[in-house]
């Protein structure tokens, strides 16, 4: 059991519309007994989308736990059953009123594995068209923003972006576009 955790009762505590939270009771790979708290969460997509200019198009929405408008990259949660790449191209029109050609998967992030479930799915791509109209839901509100690639990377690096998900698709954007793979 080197390092594996085996599950021995789950205890359910909250079954949300987003999220299911649930308390473990667990075996460790020493025979000790511990609890796990974990948060269920369907998961995620996001898309690095990029002009001919090498600018990105990015959101500005309220994100209420930390009560402050923030800077993103779009991006949206996976609905039961979706499949993570139409999802994220749903995402991208909804949001930004684009499409995209090319896409290249920039992997999966966990954004919190102490706890919680979530994997992020992020994709870069090149846009293809003109800017729509955007298809927010009734309950969305954001501001779109284009924004340069290398100043978005040093916005990165001096913290002007807390959210992980959209500093990892930056990050990674740069390099495909520093080493000409978009």
């Amino acid at each position: 059991m080197k390092l594996y955790e085996k599950t021995i009762n789950v205890q359910p505590i909250y079954d949300g519309r987003i999220i299911h939270a649930h308390v473990d009771d667990v075996e460790l790979e020493n025979g000790s007994l511990s609890k796990r708290e974990v948060v269920d969460h369907p998961g995620g997509v996001s898309v690095a989308a990029l002009t001919e200019n090498n600018e990105l198009i990015f959101v500005r929405q309220f994100r209420y736990p930390y009560k402050k408008v923030l800077l993103e990259l779009p991006a949206g949660k996976l609905e039961p059953g979706e499949d993570p790449f139409e999802a994220m191209k749903r995402e991208q029109l909804e949001e930004t009123g684009t499409r995209g050609e090319n896409y290249i998967s920039l992997g999966d992030v966990y954004p919190t594995p102490g706890y919680c479930s979530e994997i992020i799915r992020l994709w870069a791509c090149r846009i293809v068209g003109d800017q729509q109209g955007l298809h927010l839901d009734e309950d969305e509100f954001l501001d779109t923003e284009r924004i340069p690639l290398d100043m978005a990377v040093e916005m990165v690096c001096a913290n002007e972006i807390p959210d992980a998900k959209t500093q990892i698709g930056i990050l990674k954007t740069a390099f495909l576009v520093k080493n000409g793979l978009i």
